[in-house]
């Protein structure tokens, strides 16, 4: 008889802390701990034991034993570059992350909170695929300027949750498929997934590739020049870029339940930006169909975006020559989390160490913007 496990899943938000329990696979308790107003304005690392100790609260509030956690899980935050995996959250960890050493973003109390958790219980606390893997080939980061190397910042965690889950359905491993994974929400990024390495991928995160929710995409570099001339205010260039760019700028919402309704309503507008944004989104699926030199197992869809069919069919138009196009609707971050750390108490998964994986690139991420 297999053994049962439970994890501990923490995603921290900025204005809630989201927790649940899994039981292997099975979800027991799943809630949103808000934060007060008065503790939404403070510094997020003043906001540690602020959040712990609601989560405590809520399990004696539910009557369930938090000692019978095996693992805490937390998302990972803004660290240093890495390969994808499970890692143990060890002390370089928590303190690369309390200095924000890649940038002060909520996420990063994620190992912060699973550590205080774990501690307490004298387990392990684990974090999973966060948004640094940097997994991408040498040639895949070189740019026309010597000084500018691209950088590998994507929705790795839905990604490898994603390719894995495909694999498993297709009766294989995530490390002998040839996958192309394209995640569709606040931003867009495509990866180039390679016997379980992500070799090349766009950085979302800066808005390089398609548009999306949010994000402008890559523009024209003479277009983009004379823009940062018309705005000398670098934030406030970076905001049109980045948050107000995309289907905000075409259709004044961020929100994909409303970009959906607009289509289903066959909305003339809105039809025409989801074209356009599936067109962008083939395109950029066919650049990473080149990097596997056609070696396409299969093609997949996932994100918020996904949930929009159209969207979906008219991208499969275009690519589903290369290989079969799966659709995966939605991102499920508290499953993944958990799943990273029952691979682990399963024995399937060794987990890394944070220490030995990072990778050395020099200012990889001056100036990097993040947006939750």
């Amino acid at each position: 008889m297999s053994n049962s496990y439970r994890v501990l899943v923490i995603n921290p938000l900025l204005y809630t802390t989201r927790i649940a329990v899994f039981e292997n696979e099975q979800n027991l308790y799943e809630e949103e701990l808000p934060l007060s107003l008065h503790d939404v304005n403070l510094d997020i690392y003043e906001q540690v034991h602020i959040r712990r100790d609601a989560i405590f609260q809520a399990f004696r509030e539910i009557g369930l034993n938090i000692s019978s956690v095996d693992a805490v899980c937390g998302r990972g935050g803004l660290l240093q570059p890495i390969s994808g995996g499970t890692y143990v959250v060890t002390e370089k960890m928590i303190e690369d992350l309390f200095q924000s050493i890649n940038g002060k973003h909520v996420s990063n109390l994620g190992a912060i909170l699973a550590n205080e958790i774990a501690t307490n219980l004298n387990i392990d606390a684990y974090i999973v695929d966060p948004v640094v893997v940097d997994e991408m080939t040498t040639i895949a980061k070189r740019t026309g300027i010597p000084t500018i190397q691209r950088k590998s910042i994507f929705h790795a965690l839905n990604q490898k949750s994603v390719a894995r889950e495909i694999a498993e359905l297709s009766n294989s491993n995530y490390d002998e498929m040839n996958l192309i994974i394209a995640h569709m929400g606040g931003g867009v990024t495509i990866g180039a997934h390679a016997n379980g390495i992500v070799v090349d991928v766009n950085n979302g995160f800066d808005g390089e590739g398609p548009f999306s929710l949010e994000r402008a995409g890559s523009i024209p570099n003479n277009e983009l020049i004379n823009l940062s001339y018309q705005h000398h205010d670098q934030n406030m260039l970076k905001e049109m870029i980045i948050h107000q760019g995309g289907i905000y700028a075409y259709l004044g919402t961020n929100k994909a339940r409303d970009v959906k309704d607009l289509v289903e309503a066959n909305d003339n507008k809105a039809i025409l930006v989801i074209e356009t944004l599936a067109y962008q989104v083939a395109k950029e699926i066919g650049k990473m169909a080149v990097v596997l030199e056609g070696n396409v197992d299969k093609i997949v869809l996932t994100g918020d975006l996904a949930e929009i069919h159209y969207l979906n069919q008219k991208i499969m138009n275009r690519v589903s020559w290369i290989a079969d196009v799966h659709e995966y609707p939605g991102e499920n971050v508290m499953l993944a989390l958990s799943r990273g750390a029952l691979r682990v108490l399963e024995g399937t998964e060794i987990p890394k160490e944070y220490e030995k994986e990072i990778k050395d690139d020099g200012e990889w991420q001056k100036n990097m913007i993040w947006s939750y």
